[in-house]
């Protein structure tokens, strides 16, 4: 999918750019298949503002995609390309032999007419759903379990894909798109390819109001504030944060702290973290 620019006949529009749209060949989804999605603008059951900066956007359905693949054995044909605003990767629209349609992710390369197919009797073809210890030792794949039968988790966002390094015992071992190295077990499920639309990255959002079309309100840095609003406000002119380092509103330490917690049990199937180090038992 190709990326095209606009005519700069204002401001914004100078260095926004767009998908092209090249791949999709359907432009309304299929009506079985999407729920209506409820707005809450952030807000948990007592309205209270739980997630900042969300609110308003752009009318969507959701579309239910089939992230378990686990009708086995039937003959799928792709029936559409399609777009998806909830997520940045395309999604197919597939009918099987027996008349059933669903949604999968649409990995790079896969188009109109082809036949896909899941279980452990599929072939190692892209758009196929198999078992990790099926699929040769190299391979990229996406929408990977991490239990099995519980359907994909991982890689699933456009232009990604994992590589399987190594298979042993019950678990395979793969380098995800960050560089982490995970082990998963190996009766798991995984896509073969790589997601599609892939230059979705490279798309440049060109002003505000783009943004509040996809549902997100502005973000005031802390340090505009006044100290009574933020830990970082205050000071004459432009000044630091006054701390040593970044934190929340509400005082708690932010950017770079680390989250996961030390004795969660799936820490020993991380072999290397993102960072290259080993993760510490």
């Amino acid at each position: 999918m190709g990326i095209k620019s606009y005519n700069p006949y204002t401001p914004s529009r100078r260095h926004m750019t767009g998908s092209d749209f090249s791949e999709i060949t359907k432009s309304t989804p299929e009506k079985s298949l999407t729920v209506s999605l409820k707005k809450n603008a952030g807000r948990n059951n007592q309205g209270k503002i739980t997630v900042r900066h969300r609110g308003g956007g752009s009318r969507r359905k959701y579309r239910i995609i089939d992230f378990k693949r686990r009708k086995d054995g039937v003959a799928a044909t792709v029936l559409s390309i399609e777009y998806d605003p909830n997520r940045t990767a395309n999604i197919a629209l597939i009918c099987y032999a027996d008349g059933e349609k669903a949604y999968i992710l649409a990995p790079e390369g896969l188009k109109v007419g082809q036949k896909v197919m899941n279980g452990a009797e599929a072939e190692v073809r892209v758009g196929n759903c198999l078992p990790l210890e099926l699929i040769p030792v190299g391979t990229m794949v996406h929408n990977i379990e991490l239990h099995p039968g519980k359907g994909g988790q991982m890689v699933r966002s456009a232009g990604n894909g994992a590589q399987l390094m190594a298979k042993e015992g019950k678990y395979a071992t793969l380098r995800l798109p960050s560089g982490e190295m995970r082990m998963v077990p190996i009766v798991c499920r995984a896509s073969v390819g790589v997601v599609g639309n892939g230059d979705h990255n490279l798309i440049n959002i060109g002003k505000a109001g783009r943004k509040r079309n996809m549902g997100i309100r502005p973000t005031v840095r802390g340090s505009v504030m006044n100290p009574n609003d933020h830990p970082h406000g205050g000071g004459e002119g432009k000044t630091g944060i006054g701390r040593p380092g970044p934190c929340t509103p509400w005082g708690k330490p932010a950017l770079g702290l680390k989250t996961r917690k030390k004795n969660k049990p799936s820490n020993k199937l991380i072999v290397r973290r993102r960072d290259g180090k080993a993760l510490s038992k």
